[in-house]
């Protein structure tokens, strides 16, 4: 391929191609060549064998530029680790077009970073029934429980409760999501209220997006895993997989963030959140809602040094 032959003409494993050496050779490339010969060079010189992700170089062809083997292994053996897909970092990536693959972003001074495309499905482990019964008030951004069940926020991490030890009145404060959940479920009350109510507090400082954090965060509680604002890291929810007890409660393993079906990614906001969440410990993912489709597509990234 054009890019091997680039890269044995760098190496001086070649002379020149019709004539070309590697400078006049590299100038005639189209647009977009040298970000691939970057990116083949950098994984050769990590030891990798890498094939163009096309037939005749190889023949289960995909919608990569590369496909990168185990190390020691080649076309041949018929195993591959990485399906790669080069970009620069102003390329535009719509969500339909990232599937299980390595996106290799090349910045504007030539530096290159991996991050790796995992399509998922939330699972947790954590146990909870909520007790039948509760009654609430919608008050403002919230809704307040009043003499709360004590397992609901102990053990099933719902709310928050007002005040500290030395309040004189025993209340859980729920977030509008953790209200519409609940209530949907047939576990709250709320007097005059209904779920419609709280839904439509929300959308009135949300718009669309609390409809679409609510089918998000619906979707991980039915997983049995449990969400939390994501405020503090600039996401939409924190998220435990397993939770026995608040008393006992573990680091959260992602962050979440809730995006409509169909969203154009741009690797620098990749980037930004990927950073994020690894900074603190946790797993970048991201919920592709699509309601027509009553669908939510799951795509974990992460950061990989091949």
């Amino acid at each position: 391929s054009r890019v091997e032959a680039a890269h044995l003409l760098f190496r001086g494993d070649l002379d020149a191609v019709d004539g070309a050496g590697f400078r006049t050779f590299l100038a005639a490339q189209s647009a977009g060549f040298t970000a691939r010969f970057l990116v083949y060079a950098d994984l050769r010189d990590r030891g990798f064998y890498l094939a163009p992700d096309r037939q005749p170089w190889w023949s289960d062809s995909g919608d990569g530029d590369f496909v990168v083997f185990p190390r020691g292994k080649g076309p041949d053996d018929g195993a591959v680790k990485h399906r790669v897909r080069v970009v620069d970092e102003r390329t535009t990536l719509p969500e339909a077009e990232l599937d299980d693959v390595v996106l290799a972003v090349v910045d504007e001074e030539s530096e290159l970073t991996y991050l790796d495309i995992d399509p998922t499905e939330p699972s947790g482990e954590t146990d909870f029934d909520a007790p039948a019964g509760v009654q609430g008030v919608l008050l403002d951004e919230r809704v307040l429980v009043w003499d709360p069940p004590g397992r609901l926020h102990e053990q099933g991490f719902y709310g928050q409760p007002l005040g500290g030890r030395a309040a004189e009145y025993d209340a859980l404060q729920l977030s509008l999501l953790e209200a519409a959940y609940l209530a949907a479920q047939g576990v709250l009350q709320l007097g005059d209220a209904d779920v419609e109510a709280v839904v439509d507090r929300g959308r009135a400082g949300e718009g669309d997006h609390f409809d679409r954090r609510l089918r998000v965060y619906r979707a991980l509680r039915d997983a049995d895993m449990v969400p939390k604002t994501g405020f503090k890291f600039g996401a939409d929810f924190r998220v435990y997989s397993d939770v026995e007890s608040v008393d006992d409660l573990g680091h959260s393993e992602l962050l979440v963030r809730a995006l409509p079906g169909g969203h154009e990614f741009s690797p620098r906001d990749l980037s930004l959140d990927v950073r994020l969440a690894h900074g603190v410990r946790k797993r970048m993912v991201f919920a592709l809602d699509d309601p027509s489709a009553d669908t939510i597509r799951w795509l974990s990234v992460s950061r990989l040094t091949p």
